[in-house]
């Protein structure tokens, strides 16, 4: 049986949405992801572009509101930012709560290129971040 993984992050735009699209890649056969926002806002179109350069596509995707998710049950609730670790609903039936956070490449100001170049630090620290915490949770015994 596949494992359900929430990512949480407060908007719901960035790290939330690629950590989806990774995990959904890597592990599709054995994980079933989900991402949400304490205040969704949308995915982030620079998150979109640096996705889509390593062949992932998550411009189907659509930036959600933790309550979408009330009732439902997780393996595992990853919280990816400090606020979302802060005020993580304590609704959902997960059996396992990590925080595993990330810089918000949003937040990086400058050129068009150099926000994008933040987008991708951010999504390849994700990427080896992510697999491995992944491949070690996948070889837990329940």
């Amino acid at each position: 049986m596949k494992k359900k993984v929430l990512f949480l992050c407060t908007q719901n735009s960035c790290r939330s949405q690629m950590a989806e699209g990774l995990v959904n890649h890597f592990f599709k056969d054995r994980i079933t992801t989900y991402s949400a926002g304490n205040s969704p806002a949308f995915v982030h179109p620079l998150a979109i572009k640096a996705m889509a350069d390593i062949g992932i596509d998550i411009s189907g995707q659509r930036s959600k509101s933790v309550d979408e998710f009330a009732g439902e049950s997780f393996d595992v609730v990853v919280t990816l930012c400090d606020n979302a670790r802060e005020s993580c609903p304590i609704i959902f039936g997960q059996k396992r709560k990590e925080h595993i956070g990330f810089d918000d490449p949003a937040m990086v100001e400058g050129t068009e290129e150099e926000k994008l170049q933040a987008f991708i630090a951010v999504r390849n620290n994700m990427q080896q971040t992510l697999v491995t915490f992944f491949e070690d949770f996948l070889k837990q015994k329940e």
